[in-house]
């Protein structure tokens, strides 16, 4: 299937990097730190930049929290990086950000739960004083609604509305125009604040695939604004990576979102960083971007009973993910290079000849040799214990990069 034109959308700046109006889909992730402990989250949110993650949200829930984000931010700059860095408000962001100025110019982006700024008459008014403080500052925003912290008073009256009028409408379709609803008054709202259009990205986040799809169609028919894609609570590990996948995977490959999260239940002391693997993923699966090398493997079968493509392919995949950093650094278009780590003769030599370099391991009766290919010629016959394998694939993956991209600062020099 083609991927569609991306929509077109206004073009939002968050720090220095550009969500809609064109730009590429944007990664974003947010960290699971305490934030009142300036240090970790700090490091966290370098981490996760190092990742790959282009924008990091943190949580400001309670004023130590709030008077952390300058330290915070302090060190995050001071590691050398420079990832935009997003509160998220609920409930008392109209206090902390009153009563915390220094950390609403530290941000680079609020967002704001419009179901979680307050009821009644407050929610306005609370809702207002974000907006106009973001606006004093200059800083953009997102306007989140989740399913899960709708509304309710919206979504009673259009429960009743569909109960008075016979409209017949499934509570889905109640829902998904709640929340569509809260996005586009909540943006209406902001505007009268004296936020501009291009200060403002929407998000209308469900936890099933099937509801996120039907209701990103509608909300992308209704507004020009850029759109933040994710499906919120999406689970642990595997399910929590397919149903995220299945959802943004459409919608992206219909044009439809500007930056996306992948929120992933981590395990108990897990790596964060899954998460800006998986969307990164996802984002280049389509061929809408490229963040890493990508590696291809094959999955084993009964011609591959030794485990030793298996470890190859993993020590190869965590080589690359710690090399990403240093490599970007120095090396133009390093994210484009393509690896096979394949287990038997039977696609072995053949997708290690369509990757930039391939290594074709024996399987099952096969002679104890791995002919590895570089730009589809055979390059060399490798032999040795599954560490020595490895050492030489590295060596030679380092060769590669170091021979066949230009140096970061050639290609400035080039351009200017």
């Amino acid at each position: 299937m083609a991927i569609a034109s991306r929509r077109k959308t206004v073009g939002v700046l968050v720090g220095g990097v550009q969500v809609g109006g064109g730009a590429p889909v944007v990664v974003q992730s947010m960290t699971n730190t305490d934030t009142a402990d300036a240090a970790s989250t700090a490091q966290q949110i370098v981490e996760l930049a190092e990742a790959g993650s282009e924008l990091v949200r943190i949580t400001v829930n309670l004023r130590p929290a709030a008077a952390a984000v300058p330290e915070i931010r302090q060190r995050v700059r001071d590691a050398g990086c420079d990832v935009p860095i997003i509160g998220d408000f609920h409930y008392n962001g109209h206090t902390l950000l009153t009563e915390h100025p220094e950390c609403a110019k530290a941000l680079d982006k609020y967002r704001i739960n419009p179901g979680n700024v307050g009821k009644g008459r407050a929610r306005d008014v609370q809702f207002s004083t974000i907006c106009q403080i973001a606006a004093d500052n200059g800083k953009p925003v997102r306007i989140g609604v989740n399913g899960g912290s709708l509304n309710q008073e919206l979504v009673m009256q259009k429960m009743q509305e569909n109960t008075d009028r016979q409209l017949g409408k499934e509570s889905e379709e109640i829902i998904n125009e709640c929340m569509i609803l809260s996005a586009l008054q909540s943006t209406e709202l902001a505007l009268e604040c004296g936020l501009r259009k291009d200060q403002i990205i929407i998000s209308c986040k469900t936890s099933v695939p099937t509801h996120l799809i039907s209701l990103y169609r509608e909300l992308a028919s209704k507004t020009g604004q850029p759109l933040h894609l994710g499906l919120t609570e999406a689970g642990m590990g595997m399910k929590g990576q397919i149903w995220s996948s299945v959802a943004m995977g459409v919608l992206l490959a219909e044009g439809i979102g500007d930056t996306i999260r992948v929120s992933l239940t981590p395990q108990p002391g897990g790596d964060r960083r899954q998460e800006v693997y998986a969307a990164c993923e996802l984002v280049q699966s389509l061929g809408l971007r490229s963040f890493s090398p990508s590696i291809t493997s094959c999955p084993g079968c009964g011609r591959t009973t030794s485990t030793t493509f298996q470890e190859l392919a993993e020590q190869v995949q965590g080589y690359v993910r710690v090399k990403m950093p240093e490599w970007k650094k120095q090396y133009q278009g390093v994210e484009t290079m393509t690896l096979a780590v394949m287990g038997c003769v039977v696609n072995g030599p053949g997708e290690s000849k369509a990757a930039n370099i391939g290594i074709s391991l024996p399987g099952a009766g096969e002679a104890p040799s791995c002919p590895v290919y570089i730009d589809g010629r055979k390059h060399a016959t490798l032999t040795g214990a599954p560490d020595e394998l490895a050492a030489q694939f590295r060596e030679l993956i380092d060769e590669y990069v170091a021979s066949k991209y230009a140096p970061v600062g050639e290609v400035a020099a080039a351009q200017r």
